[in-house]
């Protein structure tokens, strides 16, 4: 299936690793170009090294108001134009939502919820007729995740906030959707499986806990993300859609 991204442009935040590395992999796979950022200058010239000509890296910071018109500004300056993106950022830091503190809600707040409202405006601005932007959620959207507190108060309302921006932009011909990703093996779910002290009993319960009973390749998120991102879903918006080996019992 041609998914019509040959020579398209897309905008991945978080992405020098994890699941938006996995999208960049499997965009600039079907002739795709990309922009990918995280706030790790070196892991971004190493993804970059991996994705070859096709991509370019810019180190930034989305709780960094500056910084979603400074990767607008690069996609424009080096390939010409820009399609879509992804936004992406780092889990917030784990434990219940009652123990975190009053900093710890305002600092997650900042990145997960209003950097990446801030990035969608920014985005939606320079994206002409037919562009899509794509949110990387949780489950946590539609089922609460044990000790992940933080992420079970902000993405439910992130994933509505989209909802709302889908109807805002549709008249423009601009999608906006997001991807409720389960347990992949990425490095932040090997962070989590390290603290319980048995990592290896660890993963096996989560697959046990998962219908098909195991853990997510990255390159299984990238897949769907990239199609959500191109032509070919030119029809799906204002959406949340559940990439998660079917672990989420809700409709």
């Amino acid at each position: 299936m041609d998914l019509g991204l040959a020579d398209r442009v897309f905008i991945l935040t978080g992405a020098s690793r994890g699941l938006g590395f996995a999208t960049a992999q499997a965009l600039v796979a079907d002739g795709a170009r990309v922009v990918i950022s995280s706030r790790d200058e070196e892991k971004v010239a190493d993804a970059v090294d991996q994705l070859g000509a096709n991509a370019v890296g810019v180190t930034a910071d989305l709780s960094d108001p500056d910084a979603p018109r400074e990767l607008v500004d690069t996609a424009a300056e080096r390939f010409g134009r820009l399609d879509g993106a992804l936004v992406s950022v780092g889990g917030p830091a784990p434990g219940t939502a009652a123990s975190m503190t009053d900093d710890q809600w305002r600092t997650a707040f900042e990145t997960v919820f209003l950097g990446s409202l801030r990035a969608v405006r920014t985005f939606a601005a320079a994206l002409p007729e037919g562009g899509g932007i794509g949110l990387v959620l949780s489950t946590s959207v539609k089922s609460p995740l044990s000790g992940l507190g933080l992420s079970n108060g902000l993405r439910p309302g992130l994933a509505m906030a989209a909802k709302d921006m889908a109807d805002e932009y549709g008249p423009r011909g601009i999608r906006v959707f997001g991807i409720m990703p389960g347990r992949f093996m990425t490095d932040r779910n090997r962070e989590l499986f390290q603290m319980t002290g048995d990592p290896a009993t660890a993963a096996a319960e989560v697959s046990e806990r998962i219908p098909v009973r195991r853990i997510g390749e990255p390159a299984e998120f990238g897949s769907v993300a990239a199609f959500l991102l191109s032509p070919a879903a030119s029809y799906v918006t204002g959406c949340v859609v559940p990439v998660d080996g079917g672990v989420l019992r809700a409709l």
